[in-house]
């Protein structure tokens, strides 16, 4: 019986950890939104700093295949 209290209390911290860490990333993600309107007051275009963001998240390689990729897309399709 014991030990049912004992799994109940882990759950339940658990649960409330997650709790938190879902109120942390909603608060996260609303900064993040002011900093793209904050952007986007003073000119500068959001959909391309996040588009920039992304980029920066990817390695090199990463980057230079999808970029090689893109162009071949392009190409096909006779876009400049």
């Amino acid at each position: 019986m014991a030990e049912g209290a004992v799994q109940a209390d882990r759950l339940r911290l658990l649960i409330e950890r997650i709790e938190r860490l879902e109120e942390e990333k909603k608060a996260m993600a609303d900064d993040i939104r002011d900093v793209y309107a904050e952007a986007k007051a003073v000119g500068y275009d959001p959909k391309v700093m996040r588009q920039v963001v992304r980029l920066r998240k990817m390695d090199t390689q990463d980057r230079r295949e999808q970029d090689d990729l893109l162009e071949t897309y392009k190409a096909a399709l006779g876009i400049e």
